[in-house]
């Protein structure tokens, strides 16, 4: 994620701040520009934005504090880019529905500023609804909600949402890495394979790397809750999980792709160095990320960011006493799955 700045005083902003906290202002998103802008204060809720002649409002889920995007005032839809995703919400008179589904949208919103740098086909299901993108947020009633993707229909439990109960669920499920942005980016990618790979010239190549999505999903799942991932998954494998299914695989690697987008564009953005003031100093772990990885077409040079930014993170973790931030470990078969999912994205642009 990119850092913003607020015009008016400099302070540096996250992407979700509607209001900068040093001088007040009013902040809100432009995705067409990919721009937090500092709205100047005017009577109404318009406003009007350096270089441009229309007037802008909110996104209607602002009113929720779920949503900081702006959209033109002459758009009949009252949601924006993001929003317009939205299949289902949860009932939002319910205790802790607001605040969850609040923790959804921002990872959501998170989600879908990665996809627009990538150049990613993106429309809501209300516009294509054989290939478009929806989002429904579900709460448990009578039968547990399953996270899952179907044609296009992404489901997402809202109990993800809660930290202690994720945390429970990560530790039943003996998995070192589970968050509420990675759930987000898995899901996507099982839509984004029926885009990009099936029917595709990359299919046969997808095959070779992952293997053949043709085998039963049910049986494949069945099999891996049953029996296990095998004893040497972590040589092809980038989770346990990803062993399911080619599907699954995709998936996991997918997701996977966009954390090292994610992070790496972070780093950029600070201007972060790594160079280890060893005794033994091992070039290989030398990095300065000054580059916007989105604008890297050679994958070999995102992975040789990444390896020594991770050994970094690691390292500042477990001086604080902490579990390491990134809890992978990337052998030669997975940095290919990388660089295939690389390949698909960049063919996009």
């Amino acid at each position: 994620m990119k850092l913003f700045t607020c015009k008016q005083c400099g302070q540096l902003l996250y992407f979700e701040n509607t209001r900068c906290e040093s001088c007040g202002s009013t902040l809100g998103f432009l995705a067409e520009d990919m721009e937090l802008y500092t709205l100047p204060a005017q009577p109404g809720n318009t406003f009007s934005l350096p270089r441009k002649s229309e007037q802008y409002r909110y996104c209607e889920n602002a009113q929720h504090q779920a949503c900081n995007w702006l959209i033109p005032v002459k758009q009949e839809d009252p949601f924006c880019e993001a929003c317009q995703l939205n299949h289902t919400i949860p009932n939002l008179q319910e205790a802790n529905h607001m605040q969850l589904w609040q923790k959804m949208e921002l990872a959501k919103h998170r989600l879908i500023y990665t996809l627009l740098c990538l150049h990613l086909p993106l429309i809501s299901k209300t516009q294509q609804s054989e290939t478009g993108l929806a989002f429904d947020f579900k709460a448990d009633r009578q039968e547990a909600v399953l996270t899952g993707h179907d044609q296009g229909l992404i489901t997402l439990n809202i109990a993800e949402a809660d930290d202690a109960e994720r945390a429970k669920r990560r530790e039943e499920m003996g998995e070192p890495y589970r968050t509420l942005l990675g759930h987000f980016r898995h899901e996507v990618g099982h839509y984004y394979w029926d885009r990009l790979i099936a029917n595709s010239n990359f299919l046969s190549s997808f095959r070779s790397l992952f293997g053949d999505e043709r085998q039963d999903y049910s049986e494949a799942l069945k099999r891996h809750y049953q029996q296990g991932p095998p004893s040497n998954w972590k040589e092809n494998f980038i989770s346990e999980y990803a062993t399911a299914h080619p599907w699954e695989d995709w998936a996991e690697t997918w997701a996977h792709y966009l954390h090292l987008l994610d992070t790496l564009e972070t780093a950029y953005a600070f201007g972060l160095q790594v160079s280890p003031q060893a005794a033994e100093q091992d070039d290989s772990m030398d990095a300065n990320m000054d580059i916007n990885p989105y604008t890297l077409t050679n994958f070999d040079d995102i992975i040789n960011l990444w390896l020594p930014l991770t050994f970094a993170m690691n390292s500042i973790n477990r001086s604080m006493g902490q579990a390491d931030m990134y809890p992978f470990v990337i052998p030669p078969p997975v940095i290919e799955k990388l660089r295939f999912v690389h390949q698909v994205c960049h063919a996009q642009k």
